[in-house]
């Protein structure tokens, strides 16, 4: 989602060390194709139809996604302060305002795209910024929750649960880097705010006591019932996701990615991501992610984001992942200084997060500004269309339950010669999807 601007000649900026002249030729003619629809989205689509009428045209998609993640970001940050070590309660109304926070988010984040269809402003820039805000909430959620049930009692479980939520997310990405197509189940994204609105409700109302009741005197907490249906519901979720990665194989040649690369490539950055983290935990002579598990966790979430947006681009631009990558630097000094012991471990962390944090800004900025310039387009206002360029053509195609959104090529391209690319991209895009739906039907 974007808005275009006037004509820039072009320019060596530091953003073109981000993507190279051939991602983002395939880039622009990207187009997203998702499948499945979840339980509770065609009921909520009543109340995102409504609301996006109620924004007015002048607010940029991007804006929105934006704005969600903002409110979001900071209703955590609150509860941040006040149980930082997700073993203390906090004031009730703390827990209220992330209820507020997340669902203000799910709304926004529900209408940005409809907003760009409205706007005549939809571009592959919106995806990839819709995408990059999720994973930061992934993090800024699941650390809410924990929180929320004070599972910082239960270390373990806590780095289990944060991570392995991540690891969801980023699987979700990788087999869409696989397959070319995102695929929802039934009990999905939504379904899980929505449940997880409701748990801040409770508590904000009970207490974080009532986490801590003992379940028939079995020695078990009712903590144990979110975790454990979260964990179960992971697994069954991963278990889809590789069946796609693993068994059914890619669209690409011999059953590669889209990038016509192995299948398996995308593990070793989440893997060695994870390792940083758990060697750390392990290693930590002060106990820094019992001590100060809140931190820990968000400080490799930067990380994680990072990692989750470079798989994002590589399949949009149909291009192979790098397996190492800057923001792993920060976790592997954190490592050396274990050994070395120049500075404490919390000290070490702090440096970490910020290390990750302004790695992940720096890169963020600087892809937004190399694919605006590239499609012509401004990231965060809406402009009148061009003179001669149609408005958006929203085309659903239903097909062996797959939905492709299919945008006007005038929308991110300029002039006969890119149009003629760009339809070619479109047809050897259409003639691979058409395969897989062979394939699966």
């Amino acid at each position: 989602m974007g808005a275009r601007s006037d004509p820039a000649p072009p320019s060596s900026s530091s953003a073109g060390r981000v993507l190279g002249p051939d991602q983002l030729k395939r880039l622009a003619g990207h187009r997203y194709s998702a499948e499945g629809q979840s339980l509770m989205d065609p009921y909520m689509q009543h109340f995102w139809g409504w609301l996006v009428h109620q924004i007015p045209t002048w607010w940029a998609p991007n804006a929105i996604t934006l704005a969600g993640l903002i409110v979001n970001g900071s209703t955590t940050f609150i509860l941040m302060l006040f149980s930082a070590d997700a073993r203390v309660q906090a004031p009730s109304w703390c827990y209220f305002l992330c209820a507020a926070g997340l669902f203000i988010y799910q709304a926004l984040d529900a209408i940005d795209g409809k907003q760009a269809r409205r706007t005549s402003s939809a571009s592959p820039l919106g995806e990839l910024f819709d995408h990059g805000c999720d994973a930061l909430t992934i993090v800024f959620v699941v650390v809410g929750v924990c929180m929320m049930v004070e599972l910082g009692s239960v270390p373990w479980l806590l780095f289990t649960e944060c991570f392995a939520t991540m690891f969801v997310y980023y699987a979700a990405h990788w087999q869409t880097y696989c397959s070319g197509t995102m695929h929802f189940s039934y009990f999905d994204v939504t379904e899980a705010q929505l449940t997880i609105i409701f748990m801040h409700v409770l508590t904000g109302i009970f207490g974080t006591s009532i986490w801590n009741v003992e379940i028939l005197s079995t020695g078990i907490l009712v903590k144990m019932i979110p975790v454990c249906v979260s964990v179960v519901a992971g697994l069954v979720v991963c278990h889809d996701y590789f069946h796609v990665i693993l068994m059914r194989g890619g669209i690409g040649k011999n059953g590669s990615t889209v990038a016509g690369t192995s299948v398996l490539s995308p593990v070793f950055p989440i893997g060695i991501l994870i390792f940083c983290a758990y060697f750390f935990w392990k290693n930590s002579e002060t106990s820094i992610f019992e001590h100060h598990p809140v931190l820990f966790v968000v400080t490799y979430g930067m990380s994680f984001c990072k990692l989750s947006n470079k798989l994002v681009i590589s399949y949009m631009s149909c291009s192979e992942m790098e397996l190492l990558d800057s923001s792993f630097l920060g976790p592997l000094l954190v490592l050396v200084n274990q050994y070395l012991s120049v500075i404490d471990d919390y000290h070490s962390l702090w440096f970490c997060f910020i290390f990750c944090t302004v790695d992940l800004i720096s890169y963020s900025v600087k892809v937004c500004s190399v694919i605006c310039e590239h499609l012509n387009i401004r990231c965060f206002k809406v402009d009148a269309p061009l003179p001669g360029v149609s408005s958006v053509s929203r085309t659903v195609v239903r097909d062996h339950g797959s939905y492709f959104d299919r945008r006007h090529v005038g929308d991110i391209v300029k002039g006969s010669h890119d149009v003629a690319k760009t339809l070619n991209c479109y047809s050897n895009m259409s003639y691979a999807n058409s395969n897989r739906l062979q394939r699966t039907s």
